[in-house]
């Protein structure tokens, strides 16, 4: 068995953290908490280059190395990386490939097309809310037709879901890679959609974007809107969710920290589309900086996987251990639960058991990435 050590020596908020961010992006945010932060991010991000709806097309296309809507993180064979069809534990049950026209199909596997992720409906198709990347992304049409213009949320009763029919209307129901629709967990009068575990947190991230890229519009949007996915918000430009939402939004946010993905999409978006950034993927502790308050996150579920062992192997050390000969370890990113990144570990010898030291006390988020791999779990030093 391979063994890998590393130590952390505290809290590292080293300059790992801010790689890919340019200098200077976020002055001003230094101190300010609250909704006071929120608005000093809505006016760092709020203009960009409005692209047309076709350029989505090539960008999700585009051969850059950070081109994180094509599958380079679990079998990194560059098909269209589609939330509602990737499998990170196997095979995917169908691909796309990026260069392949967009479309309708009958059923799952036919085509891909362009989700909103906050639906079209919700803000009357208009620009620049229509084509701004971070929130539309491909995913296969047959799913998309069936999320609507749902809310996302946790499924009541997903664990008895079957198989989506044509129409999706047996719920609670599943995809071909375990998205669920059904009923809202909190309310069985909402309808809503839930993507898997892997990508919870990315969801998140778009929606705090939005919330914050459009956060002078929010009020329009939810006074003129009868879409499902208005059971999200509140109504105002502040807190913008309403409160079984935002607190749902903020635990997919701590268990299923930022992806390379993200960081990729991040920077692809930035450099290459429209020019500016998700800061919720670049200081994910802005999150709970603006809408923490005293959230209790500490007690959350996470993923149980029977291919990774997670232990403590002593009183300031982790142990992940990988059972699965097909995948790989090949990342490793430590977070405090306020979304700090702690700091990334890279694997590149891909030895399967990894120890980490962890010499402060408290409650860390470990993400382990790699081939056919996105894993979240959580470690307590005591």
């Amino acid at each position: 068995m391979n063994k890998f050590r590393f130590t952390l020596f505290g809290i590292l908020l080293s300059g790992l953290m801010f790689a890919q961010i340019p200098s200077g992006y976020y002055n001003g945010t230094e101190g300010l908490t609250g909704y006071e932060l929120k608005t000093k991010l809505f006016y760092i991000i709020r203009d960009f280059d409005v692209q047309s709806y076709n350029a989505l097309k090539d960008l999700y296309q585009s051969g850059s190395p950070k081109n994180g809507f094509k599958d380079k993180y679990y079998e990194n064979d560059n098909t269209v990386l589609d939330i509602y069809s990737e499998n990170p534990n196997g095979t995917d049950p169908y691909n796309f490939n990026p260069n392949d026209q967009m479309g309708s199909g009958g059923s799952e596997g036919d085509a891909f097309n362009r989700e909103h992720l906050i639906p079209q409906s919700y803000f009357d198709e208009e620009l620049p809310m229509r084509t701004d990347a971070f929130h539309i992304w491909p995913t296969d049409s047959k799913v998309n037709g069936w999320r609507d213009n749902y809310a996302f949320g946790t499924v009541a009763n997903g664990s008895s879901a079957t198989p989506c029919n044509s129409g999706a209307t047996n719920m609670p129901c599943k995809t071909k890679n375990g998205s669920l629709k059904g009923k809202f967990t909190k309310n069985n009068s909402i309808t809503v959609f839930e993507p898997i575990d892997e990508f919870k947190g990315d969801v998140a991230r778009a929606y705090f974007y939005f919330a914050t890229c459009y956060q002078d519009k929010m009020t329009g949007f939810y006074n003129s809107s009868n879409a499902g996915v208005k059971a999200m918000f509140d109504g105002t430009f502040t807190q913008v969710f309403s409160e079984d939402f935002l607190e749902m939004l903020i635990q997919w946010h701590v268990i299923d920290p930022v992806s390379q993905r993200e960081k990729d999409i991040n920077d692809l978006i930035y450099y290459n589309h429209q020019g500016n950034r998700n800061p919720y993927i670049d200081h994910p502790e802005f999150v709970q900086m603006i809408w923490g308050g005293n959230m209790n996150v500490s007690d959350m579920d996470f993923q149980k996987r029977n291919d990774v062992l997670v232990y403590n192997s002593s009183k300031n050390e982790v142990t992940l251990k990988l059972q699965n000969p097909e995948k790989s370890i090949e990342k490793i990113s430590v977070y405090d639960l306020n979304g700090r990144l702690v700091s990334t570990i890279q694997n590149s010898n891909g030895q399967d058991e990894v120890k980490i030291s962890l010499f402060n006390k408290g409650v860390y988020i470990i993400k382990a990435e790699g081939k056919r791999l996105e894993f979240n779990t959580k470690a307590v030093i005591k």
